[in-house]
This record gives structure tokens, sequence and C-alpha cells, in this order.
């Protein structure tokens, strides 16, 4: 059926004035990495994650699922600023959801053996004795489980996934997915009586074969679900009878990044394409959000609010999408598909005022609404997460929130899956520490390689990476503004066109109202180790190529910073070259009047086992050189990120070739304490520092694009800079 629109002027708001927050804001106030719950001598690199989550009905204890291990997750939160593990529990197959009512914790758990046969099942855990207690067969693959508010019965959508790989991956592959209503007696549960409530015959897509995704329960036990492949959304009365069922419909967005060609640009527009929402979450007797993700033929990008008769009350069209690119967390790398991504959503009430948290899973933040008026959401926040937050949890009496964050990337060397705890309190808002807000056209940033001062207090420049390798850009920051703010982007070209073959790593004013640039190369990709000067427009007017002498030594590691010292140009290089001993690499320096090369050796700290240590910048301020010196590891391996300082009088550059003088450095800043002020994991990449007109120390830190990454950036103070 139809979907009615609701314009926004309408009288039907569904709460009344509620007293407003007084300067509250969530802030994150621990992590904890699922690791941490594996037994002692278990293997410890196995793939982990924290996938659904919810809390127990004191508050005190989390429980979320984790897929790979095939086990539910305890976490104590009597103090949420220093969470504990509880270790894991193995439920016998891929928990998809696990809930608490009363002391017991119910989860489904999928032990299908195919695609075309699945099973599964609902069991009963003690958390004290840590055992299954019951099991319940209910026929299929389950994927969500929620319960009534009231404890008296648990909903559980079966979905019956279809094989992504089969045919053209679309509907219909049978068997066809239903909706379980499952009584709850006393802390138990009723196998017996649990009712299937079937889905067939009501989407417009794939009719015959729904695949029920999400679910949800309201106050009045009544349960909605997401049709996510069919893009359906149906009500289910108290009575276990379908009372309502209707398309999601679709939506078109403009404004946003339709390419994925390593340029930010949101100019584009989406024609209409389905919703298909995944999370579904009541925000009271009568209506209910959806997080549209998008699985098979859509995904808009967007989060809505329906009214149960089908009337769509609020769609946030690209607006969030648009606010996630203005904290540099827009993936450009999904811009071909389906953006930011909204995958989870979730209702409650804080102090008064009805809230929706929306989780992006790929731009890795927690957007936090005000609800007050349904028909008109205001964004409050966006809140830091891990990588790919999947579930959220509220304990409003507690004034707490929790995310889980489902990828483990340490095969990669990366960070492992984590859940995040968040508080509100009277507080300002610790994030975002850099924004673009309020630009236009939008900016769009991210991985910020390197930094440098302008001539005015907190007047900043930065650059980032081949990334954006279609859109070398320098960026003007404002820092005297909290948060910092972007306020202007300048292209790099040559010719008349965007550069290319650029991985701008550093830069330096040039004294002449232009820059100059370090760019790392890598000739695997054709992209030159050099130095490049830019004039104010941004246009490349000069490149200096290293001498060949120089080349034929080098690796892919190369220029992490640049800095003038009268007409010489110095820059950090990242790694030893093949012509360095071990532990040493050079600052290397260009005579920009003789047009003469020379080094030195620079001494790095020695590494873990298995890591790497690195230059990521190089500044020269009065007598003194900075350098920002750091290890290549992250979160709880993380040793090294510090920023030294070596005498401007020691840079005596010897000539290629020959031996080279050792500077002596002395460490003037641990950065690790810094880094874990937004009580997430230290992420790994300190790539940015500059020394501003008033004697201010600025640091930024690299978000890699948000591919592989949190999306975070760090961008702060150390004060005054002697």
């Amino acid at each position: 059926m139809p979907i009615k629109t609701l314009g926004l002027t309408s009288a039907l708001a569904i709460f009344a004035a509620f007293p407003a927050l007084a300067e509250t804001n969530f802030n994150r106030i621990a992590s904890f990495a699922t690791p941490l719950n594996m037994a002692e001598g278990e293997d410890l690199a196995r793939t982990t994650s924290a996938e659904i989550i919810s809390a127990s009905e004191d508050g005190m204890t989390l429980v979320y699922t984790d897929s790979p291990l095939g086990v539910i997750g305890l976490i104590d939160i009597t103090d949420p600023k220093a969470p504990k593990a509880m270790g894991n529990i193995d439920v016998g197959g891929e928990p998809t959801t696990a809930v608490f009512i009363g002391d017991k914790i119910f989860s489904g758990v999928n032990t299908s053996e195919s695609y075309t046969a699945p099973s599964g099942k609902l069991v009963t855990i003690d958390p004290a004795t840590r055992a299954i207690t019951a099991e319940c067969d209910i026929g299929g693959q389950p994927d969500s489980v929620a319960k009534a508010p009231d404890g008296s019965f648990l909903a559980i959508a079966i979905e019956n996934e279809r094989d992504e790989e089969a045919g053209d991956g679309g509907l219909p592959q049978m068997p066809a997915g239903y909706v379980v209503k499952l009584p709850v007696v006393d802390g138990v549960a009723d196998c017996a009586a649990q009712l299937h409530i079937e889905m067939t015959g009501m989407a417009e897509i794939g009719a015959e074969d729904p695949e029920p995704e999400y679910v949800d329960v309201n106050a009045a036990g009544e349960i909605v679900v997401t049709l996510q492949e069919n893009n359906h959304l149906v009500v289910i009365g108290a009575d276990g009878t379908v009372t309502r069922h209707f398309s999601a419909g679709e939506a078109e967005v403009s404004g946003i990044d339709t390419k994925r060609d390593g340029r930010l640009e949101f100019t584009a527009p989406k024609g209409a394409v389905p919703r298909e929402p995944d999370a579904i979450a009541w925000i009271d007797g009568d209506h209910f959000a959806t997080a549209n993700e998008g699985d098979w033929n859509g995904g808009t990008r967007t989060w809505s609010i329906f009214h149960k008769d089908g009337t769509l009350v609020w769609d946030s069209g690209a607006s969030l999408e648009r606010a996630i690119a203005e904290i540099g967390h827009y993936p450009e790398h999904r811009s071909h598909t389906k953006g930011v991504e909204l995958e989870s959503v979730k209702f409650d009430t804080f102090g008064g005022v009805p809230m929706a948290f929306v989780a992006s899973e790929r731009g890795s933040v927690i957007a936090v609404y005000d609800l007050t008026d349904p028909a008109s959401p205001a964004l409050k926040q966006l809140l830091p997460s891990g990588v790919s937050p999947e579930g959220i949890a509220t304990l409003p009496a507690r004034n707490l929130l929790v995310t889980a964050n489902e990828v483990d990337l340490r095969e990669d060397g990366l960070a492992p899956a984590h859940v995040m705890l968040y508080e509100l309190t009277e507080a300002p808002a610790a994030y975002p520490m850099l924004t673009s807000a309020g630009s236009d056209p939008l900016i769009g940033w991210g991985a910020l390689s390197g930094l440098t001062a302008g001539t005015e207090p907190g007047q900043l420049f930065a650059v980032s990476d081949s990334v954006y390798g279609a859109m070398p850009r320098i960026y003007t920051i404002d820092a005297t503004q909290t948060p910092a703010k972007i306020t202007a982007a300048l292209d790099i070209t040559r010719g008349g066109d965007a550069a290319q073959k650029l991985d701008i790593e550093g830069i330096a004013p040039d004294g002449k109202g232009g820059f100059w640039l370090a760019s790392e190369g890598r000739s695997d990709r054709l992209i030159p180790h050099a130095i490049y000067n830019v004039n104010d427009k941004g246009e490349i007017k000069q490149e200096i190529a290293l001498p060949a002498e120089l080349l034929a030594h080098e690796i892919r590691f190369g220029f992490e910073g640049i800095t003038v010292a009268g007409d010489w140009l110095w820059m950090a290089v990242q790694r030893e070259w093949k012509d360095d001993p071990k532990g040493m690499v050079k600052l290397l320096a260009y005579n920009t009047a003789e047009e003469t090369w020379g080094a030195v050796h620079y001494p790095l700290d020695t590494p873990a086992e298995g890591a790497w240590m690195g230059l990521s910048e190089i500044t020269l301020h009065g007598d003194w050189v900075y350098i920002v010196e750091r290890d290549n590891q992250i979160a709880g391996k993380a040793q090294t990120k510090k920023l030294y300082r070596v005498r401007a009088a020691e840079l005596q550059p010897a000539e290629l070739g020959g031996p080279l003088p050792v500077v002596t450095k002395e460490l003037v800043r641990d950065f690790l304490p810094d880094l874990a002020v937004l009580n997430g994991y230290i992420v790994d990449k300190v790539e940015g520092f500059a020394i501003d007109a008033a004697g201010t120390g600025w640091v930024v830190t690299d978000n890699d694009g948000v591919d592989d990454s949190s999306g975070e950036t760090l961008f702060w103070s150390i004060g005054a800079v002697n």
C-alpha cells in the first residue's frame, strides 16, 4: 500500500514540550577491546567481534554477540569508566542477538548448515553459572531478537537470509522467513507456546520470500518488523496478527558524493531508490524510526520516521551524510555505493528528552538527535565510534550510551573490535576537534598528513595525502575556534587541472604567499619522490626531483614533512632507505639557491618486536627543529608517539654518498596521553605538527580517509613551545 506523506507543520507532534538539556553532551568515557574477554590459553589472534549489544536490567552488565567466536561476551560496567572483562560463553552456534530478561540472557543462535537448510535456536543462559539452561528450536535462522518492555515475550526475526553469491544475489531464495513470538513466563521461555507469524504475500518485492531483518516491541506489545531486502515494514498487533504492512518506499537525495574517484565533491544527486531499512525502533506507541542501510537494490543514505499507519513523517535526506563529511568521517571509497551507510537506530529518553541514536557503519560515528518534534529531528552531536558500529544500547537511568563496533582489523596490523561507552554530563562536547561546518560549498576533508603555521595566531595550513589522489588540497584552519574550523580549501593544480601523482605529506610557507610541499613517492604507482613549490593560487610552479644517487636507494617510505631554514629546505624521511644504517633515517636538505643536496642522520628509537619506527613531521622554530617520531602500532600495541627536538645548529648537511653526521635529539612530549584524551583506542598516525605565530604548538592525526579506520581526527594544542 502507498506511503502517505505528512507535512512537517502537522500537529502530529508525538511529544509534548520537554525541558531542554542545558549544556549537556555525550562524551566517550571508556573503550573495551573484545580480545580482552578471551580466556587464558586461548589463541588471542583469532578474529573476534562485538556486533549487537544490550544491558542487564540493573545496568551493570553488558552482553554482546561475537559471531566469529560463536560466543556472547560479558562486560562488567559497575564502574563505566573502567569496564572489566567477564569472559565469553559458548552458545553452540553463531549468536545474532542477546538480551536480558531478569537475571537470564536469551540469545538467538544461527545453526544453519546452508542457506537452503536454515536452522536456529533460542538459548537461555545463566550468566552466574555461565551455563545454557534451556534451548528452543525456532525453526530457522534468527537475526534480530527483541524483548517486550515488560519482559513477557520475545520477538525474533527469522530471516533465512539469501546467498548473495547465488544467481544474481537477489530474491526469491527459499525458504521464506517469518517472525517468532515466544512467551517468557517467570524468566523461562515457553518453547511450546511459540507463535510463528508468516510474512509471505505482503511485499511488492519478493512477496513469496520475505526476509525479516530487525524487530522491536513497544509498550503495547506491538511488534514492528523490517523486511530489508523486500523494502517492506510490518506491524504485528499484541495478539500476534498482522495489523498493518506497507512499502518502505523510495528516497532521492542531492548534494552528495556519488563517485569513487579520489575526490570529495558533494554536489551530485542520486535518483530514487528503495530505502531497504535495516534496524528499526519504536519512538512511541504510534511511530518508529528506520535506518535505511540498503542491501540488494537500495540504500538511501538516510534514516526515516514513520507512523505505523504508513505515513512518512520525516526523512533525513542528505543532511546526516553531509554533517558526517563536515567532521572528516566521509568514506570516499564508498561513494559509488551506499556512502556512510546508516545501519542502526535506537530510541530512548534522557533527562526527559526523547532521543534517537543513529549509527553510520561506514562513517564510524553515532548521530544523536533530539526528537522533541519527530517531524523535525534536531541533530545535536556526532560521536566518534570504533570501526563499523553495529549495535547500540542505552541506559538512561545511568546516563550511559554504549556502542558495539564489529570489525576486527588485527590481521592487517590495525585495531581490534571494541565496545565503547559514553556518558551524558554537563560538559562541552569533546568531539569533533576539527570541522568544516558552515562551509559553502561543503568542504570535504580527511587524511590530514602535514601541518604548518600561517602569519596570524591560530592560523594553520594542512594537506591531505594520496587517499584523495584526484583532489590534492591545502586547507586553511582557524584554530582560535572550538572546535577548530576548516575555513577554506585550495586545490593544487598543474596546467589548470588538479595535479596528479602526488602524495603530499609535508607543507611549509615559501615566504612569498605560496608553499613548499613534500611528496612521498611510490615508484610502483609512478608517484615520484619530489618537492613542489606552489603559488598562492595552488599552481605548481617548480618541481624538484631527487638526485639519482639518492633514488638508487629508495624505498616506498619517503618524505613525511618539510620545513624552511633560509635557503635550505629540510625534509624528514620516514624510514631507513637502503643506504642508511639500521635505526638511522635521513633529514634530507636541499639548497634552493645552489641547487645542492645534503643530509644528516637522525637516530630512531628502538621499535617493539614486529613494529617499525619512523618520522612523521619536521618543523623549524627558533633555535630548534621539532620532529614527530612514531611507531606504526595502534590501540593497545602503540608505544611510541613522540615529539623530539634537535638544535638547529646541528643541521649541517653533509654530501650524499658519504658518512653523515648524527644529530642529538631530546624529548619534548610524549603524545600517548594526548591520544588517550577521547577515551578511545590510540590511533596510529600522528602526522602533523606546527607552531603558530603566537608560539603555540598544534598537532593533528591522519584518519586514513576512513578506510579501515575509525575516521577519528585528533587536533589539539600542546600549549606554548619554547
